[in-house]
């Protein structure tokens, strides 16, 4: 990243799951480099099961990564970017924040959430120069998603390739997974001036899935 684009990069091992972790990566952001301008919440983990067999320690685990990291990160963000009088908050959520499937109950719920605190922070933090965002990706081809691929596979006993073809056309009208750099893109406009009134707002990058 640094050779490639010619910028500085700091790694901070912090726990997602540990809120402590969360906001102390925060506050060594604002502390190294004395400006927080963009947040990103980006962690994720799965897990499927029915309803009825889902273990309490994965939803826990589910929410505590997938929400809960993105409160305490933002919570720990919004003065100093509310001081800065500028900040863009972008939460990845995911098409499963807007709709739901099965055997996900604690990722539907955790990226349900996720777009719920987008709007109450769009909303606390209007007209203050900082902004909140949820993006709503469709399928992209994440180790998430090899392994619902793997799973399909192994069910169905069929290919990777029909598994893969199987998974999108469930979902996915275009037929083709959202690409990194397509989200990638979608983050930069969400931080650029043309998107200075966009806030409490969730969109999605699905290839026509919530359009159905």
């Amino acid at each position: 990243m640094e050779r490639d684009h010619g910028v500085r990069v700091i790694y901070d091992g912090a726990d997602m799951s540990k809120a402590d972790a969360v906001r102390g990566l925060t506050g060594t952001t604002v502390e190294t480099v004395r400006t927080l301008d963009i947040l990103v919440n980006n962690a994720g983990i799965q897990f499927t099961a029915p309803m009825e067999e889902f273990p309490a320690a994965k939803w826990h685990a589910i929410l505590d990564i997938n929400l809960s990291a993105a409160f305490h990160g933002i919570a720990a963000a919004v003065p100093q970017m509310k001081k800065q009088r500028w900040g863009r908050i972008v939460n990845i959520a995911s098409t499963h924040g807007l709709v739901a499937s099965t055997h996900k109950a604690a990722y539907v719920a955790a990226k349900h959430g996720l777009v719920g605190l987008t709007k109450v922070v769009g909303l606390e933090t209007a007209g203050s120069g900082v902004t909140c965002n949820a993006i709503c990706p469709g399928w992209v081809r994440t180790p998430l998603v090899e392994k619902q691929i793997d799973d399909i596979a192994a069910r169905k006993n069929i290919s990777q390739r029909e598994a893969l073809k199987s998974l999108l056309a469930e979902k996915q009208p275009s037929l083709d997974f959202v690409s990194p750099a397509q989200l990638g893109g979608t983050v930069a406009f969400l931080c650029s001036a043309a998107a200075d009134q966009i806030t409490g707002t969730a969109i999605s990058v699905d290839g026509g899935w919530t359009a159905q």
